[in-house]
C-alpha cells in the first residue's frame, strides 16, 4: 500500500527481487533470476554453501532425496539477499517455530470446517494463474468486518482444529492460517511448476503467489479494527514464508487510503514493500491484462473468470486437460491437498487431507503426468547470467552488520519515498 489515493496512485517502480518486466522488473533482477534453473555463477557457490552450512548445523540432510528441495533454501536466500548466516538464522527459526507448532500434523489432520472458515478470512486461490504460471490469489478485505473477525477467534479457541500439538505460543485462529499457507506451498505451486506446457521458464519451479486485494468499501474504522488481525498474521507468514509473494494490486484504495498505509509499511521490509502496487480505477484493467490473460482475469475487474469471493477455485483448463481423477472426483475438493510422486515416479498424485469430525481423510483426488523437471531439450541454454550477488558473509562482521545497516536505510528511504511519491512519480505500492 501507498500514501496514494485510489485517484491518483500509479503503479510503483521500485526493482522487486520477484519480479520480471512490468513494475519492478528489468534484465537480471527478479523473477525467474535468482530462482532454480536461473542461478549465476555466484547464486550457485552460495545455495552450495548455504547447504554445507545446514548440514554442519544439522538443519539439512543432502539424502538422496534430500530433507528440503533447493527452491525451499532458495527462497531463504532470496529473502536475506544471500547472506548465508542470515538465511541460516531465518531457516533455522522456521525449523524451531514448525517443530513447536507440528505444522506438518496440523495440515495432515485439520478439520475441515475449521479449514474453511478460515479460507473464507483470507486471500482465497482463484484456481487460475498469471502469465507466467504463478497461482492468482483473491482477497476482499470488505468480508472481514470486525463482527465476523471476533466469531472466527473466539471458535478457533473452543472448537477442535487438528491432532497437533504445539507449545501455545502461536494462538489457534493463526494456525489455522498457515494451513492454507501450506496449501500454497504443498498443493498450489507444485500443481502449477508441473504445468510447464504452457509456461515461459518451464525450468523454474513456482514458489511464488500474484495477488489481488480489492480494499473497496471498507471505511477506516474497519481498516482500524483489523489492524492487530492482519499485522499479526503477516508478520508470521513473512517470517516463516518468506519469498512466496511476488506481486500484491491493490484496487479500489479509498481517499484516506495513505493513513492505513502509514500503518502497513512499517510491518514488511523494503523488499516486500516493493512487490506491492496501488491501481487507480483507470489502471486497473490494462495492468492486470499485462500480467494475467483476460480469461483469468475475475469479471469484477475486467476479465472473463466468474469467479466471486468464497468460490471454490475455478480450476486451469490446463489441469483438466491432464488431470486423471479417481475415486469419484471431477474436481479438487475443499480442505487440504498435497502431492506425491506414484511409485514409478512418471505421474504425481493428489492426495486429499485433513478430518471430519475427527476421523482422517486420505485418499487419491487424482493424478497428473510429472513433468518437471522438463527434459534435456526443453532445459535453457548456457551462458545467461542474472546479475551478481554482495557475498556478505565473506566480509568480517563489523564490516558486514555495517553494510547492512547503511542498505536498511537506503531501502527505508527508497520506500518512504515510494509512499509519499516525492520520488517525482505516482507511487504506488499490501502485505505478504
Amino acid at each position: 500500500m501507498t500514501g496514494m489515493t485510489a485517484d491518483t496512485a500509479g503503479v510503483h517502480k521500485v526493482k522487486s527481487s520477484a519480479s520480471s518486466g512490468g513494475p519492478g522488473g528489468e534484465h537480471g533482477i527478479g523473477y525467474p533470476n535468482g530462482h532454480l534453473g536461473h542461478l549465476n555463477h555466484e547464486e550457485e557457490e552460495t545455495l552450495t554453501k548455504f547447504k554445507s552450512c545446514l548440514e554442519e548445523h544439522g538443519a539439512y540432510k543432502p539424502g538422496p532425496p534430500p530433507s528440503h528441495d533447493d527452491q525451499t533454501l532458495l527462497r531463504f536466500l532470496r529473502a536475506r539477499r544471500w547472506n548465508v548466516v542470515e538465511a541460516y538464522k531465518q531457516f533455522q527459526a522456521t525449523e524451531d517455530w514448525r517443530k513447536a507448532n507440528d505444522i506438518n500434523v496440523l495440515y495432515d489432520t485439520i478439520d475441515l470446517e475449521a479449514y474453511d472458515a478460515a479460507r473464507r478470512l483470507y486471500p482465497q486461490w482463484t484456481g487460475r494463474r498469471d502469465r507466467r504460471g504463478i497461482p492468482l490469489y483473491l482477497f476482499e478485505i470488505r468480508h472481514l468486518d470486525s463482527k465476523t473477525v471476533s466469531e472466527y477467534e473466539k471458535s478457533s479457541e473452543k472448537s477442535w482444529t487438528s491432532k497437533a500439538k504445539t507449545d501455545g505460543s502461536t494462538p489457534n485462529k493463526l494456525l489455522r492460517l498457515f494451513a492454507l499457507y501450506e496449501n500454497l506451498t504443498r498443493f498450489a505451486q507444485p500443481l502449477c511448476t508441473h504445468l510447464t506446457s504452457d509456461r515461459d521458464h518451464a525450468h523454474v519451479p513456482i514458489t511464488l503467489s500474484t495477488n489481488i486485494v480489492d480494499v473497496s468499501g471498507v471505511s477506516l474504522r474497519q481498516f482500524w479494527n483489523l489492524k492487530a488481525h492482519m499485522q499479526a498474521a503477516s508478520t508470521l507468514a513473512t517470517a516463516h514464508y518468506p519469498e512466496t509473494l511476488d506481486r500484491i494490486f491493490i484496487i479500489g484504495a479509498p481517499y484516506f487510503f495513505s493513513t492505513v498505509w502509514g500503518w502497513i509499511k512499517r510491518w514488511f521490509d523494503p523488499i516486500t514493500v516493493s512487490k506491492i502496487f496501488i491501481l487507480s480505477p483507470a489502471e486497473v484493467k490494462p495492468t492486470l491484462e499485462s500480467f494475467i490473460d483476460p480469461a483469468n482475469i475475475p469479471k469484477q475487474y475486467g476479465g472473463q473468470l466468474d469467479f466471486k469471493w468464497g468460490d471454490k477455485p475455478t480450476m486451469d483448463p490446463a489441469v483438466k486437460a491432464v488431470a486423471t481423477w479417481e475415486n469419484g472426483h471431477k474436481d479438487f475438493p475443499i480442505g487440504p491437498l498435497y502431492w506425491r510422486l506414484n511409485g514409478d515416479g512418471t505421474r504425481l498424485e493428489c492426495i486429499a487431507a485433513g478430518t471430519v469430525n475427527q476421523k482422517e481423510r486420505h485418499e487419491v483426488v487424482c493424478s497428473i503426468p510429472a513433468s518437471w523437471p522438463p527434459k534435456a531439450k526443453d532445459e535453457p541454454k548456457e551462458g545467461a547470467e542474472a546479475a551478481p550477488v554482495t557475498k556478505v558473509e565473506d566480509k568480517p562482521i563489523e564490516e558486514a552488520v555495517k553494510d547492512l545497516v547503511i542498505e536498511n536505510k537506503q531501502d527505508a528511504e527508497i520506500s518512504e519515498k515510494a509512499a509519499t511519491g516525492t520520488d517525482g512519480k505516482a507511487a504506488a505500492t499490501v502485505a505478504a
